[in-house]
């Protein structure tokens, strides 16, 4: 697994995921830890590494 940092959307708080590297293209909803708003998680992997991750409000 892989643990990425980034800015809530919301909150603006810094977070962190576990992504899978395992699977190259993925898209997802996950709830803040901080203020519990769904985003939608764009990401993707190119042998393991991280290539393009974009975290946005559902809202928007």
């Amino acid at each position: 697994m892989y643990e990425h940092y980034f800015q809530c959307p919301y909150c603006w708080e810094e977070i962190s995921f576990l992504l899978d590297p395992s699977i190259s293209k993925q898209s997802y909803v996950e709830d803040c830890e901080v203020c519990c708003n769904p985003i939608a998680v764009y990401l993707s992997f190119d042998q393991g590494v991280l290539m393009d991750f974009g975290a946005v409000n559902l809202e928007q």
